[in-house]
């Protein structure tokens, strides 16, 4: 079973990098586990859009970029909804 080309080891790898290097980006102070929920999220939301739109990606480098926009348009989302 694999999530966008690379296995579910991997993905949870590579979403808490993206999340952590989202957390940086945004600067924002989570935690290690939130980061990998973020990652995750972000990069299973952004590529159910791009699906819908007809572009699809494979590969843990398109994961990590995936992961990393999903996961900061989800902490832009957030901030927003707090204000």
């Amino acid at each position: 079973m694999d999530v966008n080309g690379v296995g579910w080891i991997a993905a949870i790898i590579i979403g808490g990098l993206a999340g952590w290097l989202a957390e940086q980006f945004m600067k924002s102070e989570m935690g290690m586990f939130f980061n990998i929920i973020l990652g995750i999220i972000g990069a299973v939301v952004l590529n159910a859009i791009l699906a819908f739109a007809g572009v699809g990606f494979t590969g843990w480098l398109a994961y990590l970029l995936i992961g990393f926009i999903g996961a900061c348009l989800l902490i832009a989302a957030g901030r927003a909804v707090r204000r």
